[in-house]
């Protein structure tokens, strides 16, 4: 049976879940109270068979805590275990190298990642990452300067860029 741990903590744009695996990778993350809602789209070999809620993942829990209180780069060496494709396993790589403070068009991801031709590509790699802010697709937007689409609404998204603005402007 495979096991995964979760813990919820509040942030200021709402409650935080994330879910890691026995090695303490994270599987999945993002701003909601629901951990259910996180392994439905963690791939389906990965995914675990059972749950067991905790109030704090160590260095996971103080790494989100450290990331919305400005230290915006504590998520960086978090190690995070997403499956699929070549493609979007490199462009997930690729996503984590995006500094905060300087969010890129999906043009510029696709460039970034190796198939500049791939645009679509290059933002289904945003809608199918399930590590959310680990893997910060938060900070790529439309070529027209547009947020474009985040799973946890376009409100979070416009706010992190702003908090990493801001952090980013700060150092």
């Amino acid at each position: 049976m495979n096991t995964a741990e979760f813990a919820t903590i509040p942030t200021p744009l709402g409650p935080f879940t994330t879910v890691v695996d026995a090695d303490g990778a994270v599987l999945a993350a993002g701003w909601t109270a629901d951990s259910d809602e996180l392994v439905r789209v963690v791939h389906p070999s990965l995914r675990p068979d059972e749950l067991r809620q905790r109030n704090s993942l160590g260095e996971v829990t103080s790494a989100v805590e450290k990331y919305h209180a400005g230290e915006v780069f504590a998520i960086d060496d978090i190690p995070v275990r997403q499956t699929s494709g070549p493609f979007l396993l490199h462009a997930w790589d690729v996503l984590r190298t995006v500094p905060p403070g300087k969010p890129i068009t999906y043009t510029a991801f696709a460039a970034l990642s190796g198939r500049p031709e791939a645009v679509r590509a290059a933002s289904n790699a945003c809608a199918r990452n399930a590590a959310a802010l680990f893997v910060p697709c938060h900070r790529i937007f439309r070529t027209d300067g547009t947020l474009g689409g985040f799973r946890w609404g376009l409100d979070v998204k416009a706010r992190l860029l702003q908090h990493e603005q801001s952090a980013a402007a700060a150092s």
